[in-house]
């Protein structure tokens, strides 16, 4: 178990080490770009880089998901490239389609949107749409191939190159939105194109319409989609609500808090890049059970952390990271994090549906999700009842409970009874925040079997390297 641990560590870190980047260098380019960009502009923008996250999901129709369920059901090499060009194919196919037509329809697209007569702002967009798509794909391959120096590579310069773009053409030439999204996604199209020639060349080819090639992963992805979809949805839904009925202002303000949540983001796309190979490469039933269960008690603790930082610091990292005009964002972010952690774990019980071949049975999650504020909640108890027959997983119930009363039990009770500005309220909620790993280290969270673990764990690092 340590090791299937170990494993999950070291690829959730390579793959989320340029997300880790690209928030140390937002602690620079964030004040640039709030100082550059009004809040109209940047509520523009962040609308529509989330839109094209949206339509990715539905262009790729959960192949890509797909892709990495199947690829550990055949170990032959000639099969699983011609699996390769099946996906990619389809995708590159389905988003050039989608990226042709949404440039016509530009100017209607911006206004239903956006609610603004901006279509050179959407053509941008689209070069995003196709571009973020084929790159979604081009690294769950390196994902199953367990590249992890690749992914890391590609990553990393696809963040550099973001940043000097951007910069360069929002604070350089002033270039506003436009700039904005233009610099997010000129530099995946590089990175792209540099995948295809160079690590993923035998990968990418024609689809191949027959067999498992193309029905058995539609019929796989597919009813993920709405799952996914709904879930990611709740993203668009907020800020083009508030888009249209308080203003663009207050759209962009808003953005400020989502981008502030990045560290819970980086938690939930490490978990959505590493955790679905090494669910599905466990053959073993009983140890890929367990498996399951323990990592949803560490990420759960790990996030709720996080969350509580949020909650409690908020304010000051608000003003640290943003210029003055955008200090109300600190009233979201606790509450941003808290769904970024909750969509985290619904993904773990996607592959577990995935694992037991009914994706079907993700899609009542949705539906019933979407009606509710509380969305997240909703779907995890639902696709939980779906599939806990098909594939019984002993979630560890006494300590999840014990993390969520103790972690939101501290969190809450700071934000309600400690000051709110001066360096005595952020010592007092600094205090608060370090109380919660002692009090759940008294209240008997860590087993001692755990406690083994680690410290062989820690002899293990101490280890002089043999020479």
């Amino acid at each position: 178990m340590l090791r299937l641990l170990q494993r999950l560590a070291a690829s959730g870190a390579a793959y989320q080490a340029s997300s880790l980047l690209a928030g140390l260098l937002a602690i620079f380019t964030r004040p640039l770009y709030t100082r550059h960009l009004t809040r109209a502009e940047l509520g523009y923008a962040e609308t529509l880089l989330t839109a094209i996250i949206l339509t990715s999901i539905l262009l790729r129709l959960g192949i890509g998901e797909a892709l990495v369920r199947f690829w550990f059901d055949d170990a032959d090499e000639a099969r699983r490239r011609r699996l390769a060009h099946t996906v990619t194919g389809l995708v590159v196919g389905a988003s050039t389609v989608a990226a042709v037509v949404t440039l016509a329809l530009a100017g209607p697209v911006s206004h239903a949107l956006l609610d603004t007569d901006d279509a050179t702002l959407v053509a941008c967009g689209v070069l995003g749409l196709w571009a973020f798509t084929n790159l979604e794909v081009a690294y769950a391959l390196l994902r199953v191939e367990e590249r992890r120096r690749a992914y890391l590579a590609a990553s990393v310069a696809n963040v550099l190159l973001t940043v000097a773009l951007t910069v360069t053409l929002v604070v350089g030439l002033d270039g506003g939105a436009r700039g904005y999204v233009l610099g997010n996604y000129a530099a995946s199209t590089a990175v792209l194109v540099g995948l295809w020639i160079g690590p993923l060349r035998g990968f990418v080819g024609l689809p191949v319409l027959r067999g498992v090639a193309t029905g058995a992963l539609v019929r796989f992805g597919a009813p993920t989609v709405p799952a996914d979809a709904t879930v990611f949805a709740l993203n668009v839904v907020d800020r083009a609500y508030l888009l249209r009925a308080q203003g663009a202002a207050a759209a962009g303000v808003y953005s400020v808090s989502v981008k502030l949540a990045t560290v819970v983001i980086i938690a939930v796309r490490g978990l959505q890049a590493a955790w679905p190979p090494l669910a599905y490469s466990v053959e073993d039933e009983a140890q890929a059970k367990r498996l399951y269960a323990t990592v949803t008690t560490y990420y759960v603790l790990l996030t709720g952390l996080v969350v509580a930082a949020l909650a409690l610091l908020g304010r000051w990292i608000v003003d640290l990271l943003t210029a003055p005009a955008f200090a109300d964002a600190h009233e979201a972010l606790p509450w941003v994090g808290l769904g970024w952690a909750l969509y985290g774990l619904f993904l773990v019980f996607v592959t577990i549906a995935g694992r037991a071949r009914v994706t079907t049975r993700t899609f009542p999650a949705a539906a019933a999700g979407l009606a509710l504020c509380a969305s997240y909640l909703v779907m995890l108890v639902v696709v939980h009842l779906l599939t806990r027959r098909l594939f019984t997983v002993p979630f560890e119930r006494g300590r999840l409970a014990l993390l969520v009363a103790v972690i939101g039990g501290v969190a809450t009770a700071g934000e309600l009874l400690l000051p709110t500005e001066g360096p005595g309220g952020l010592a007092s909620r600094l205090a608060a925040l370090a109380a919660i790993p002692a009090v759940l280290a008294a209240a008997g969270f860590v087993r001692p079997e755990e406690r083994r673990a680690l410290r062989r764990l820690a002899a293990y690092r101490r280890r002089p390297p043999v020479l």
